[in-house]
């Protein structure tokens, strides 16, 4: 702005300059001479050259396009690499919730299922006793007229029944391998001896000195068997 000021009072002054003079007259004889108006020119370089700074400081402030979309594209690849984390780590927080779930889950089932088992394990003392005092009474007595040996076992019966099908109802059943003829299996069967049995494949239970029993699937007491042993 100062050398453009500097530039327009510069021209002024030379126009001021530039005005014709007033005739002058001589006295060389006759001869009248006339006063030449007088002209200078002025060069236009140093404005053209303010008008060149001018635009290089505009594109030098100006910032690059190109420059610009990378610097945008950089910081969208940072925000999308950043949103991929976070719902990584959102997808295994509920992966991890969902895990625990079913695990609390399964362990309240398990508690519920085998809270009673330290108590079904003793109950079943009683039971084999009700099923001892049933094993004592040989079949030709009940045919006889001893009424109340009668009566006794059919209701030593009905109490070994009915308190059965309770146990049962809360997942404890008693199983007794000789009477399917069930193949030895170490998981639920206890083998006290072995012998021979023409009649029947080796590995079968063909005898049971004690029934066994299971809670909601689980072996509670392995019975214990006698197992047939032909070779």
């Amino acid at each position: 702005m100062l050398q453009r000021t500097i530039i327009r009072a510069a021209r002024q002054q030379a126009a001021r300059q530039t005005r014709p003079f007033a005739p002058l007259r001589h006295q060389v004889g006759i001869t009248r001479v006339a006063a030449t108006p007088a002209i200078r020119w002025y060069s236009d370089a140093p404005a053209a050259k303010e008008a060149e700074v001018d635009v290089a400081e505009k594109k030098e402030e100006a910032p690059a396009p190109s420059t610009e979309a990378s610097q945008v594209k950089e910081q969208l690849e940072k925000k999308d690499k950043e949103i991929a984390e976070l719902k990584d780590a959102y997808l295994r927080s509920v992966a991890d919730f969902r895990n625990l779930q079913e695990r609390t889950k399964r362990e309240m089932q398990a508690a519920k299922d085998f809270a009673i088992q330290r108590f079904a394990r003793d109950l079943v003392e009683s039971v084999d006793n009700l099923d001892r005092a049933l094993g004592t009474v040989p079949a030709e007595k009940l045919q006889s007229d001893n009424t109340d040996l009668i009566a006794l076992h059919d209701g030593i019966k009905m109490t070994d029944t009915i308190l059965i099908n309770t146990l049962k109802k809360h997942g404890l059943e008693r199983f007794d391998p000789s009477d399917a003829g069930e193949k030895f299996d170490p998981n639920i069967h206890e083998a006290l001896f072995q012998a021979p049995q023409p009649d029947k494949e080796d590995g079968t239970c063909f005898h049971t000195q004690q029934k066994g029993f299971k809670l909601n699937g689980r072996t509670l007491r392995p019975a214990k068997v006698g197992v047939v042993k032909n070779a």
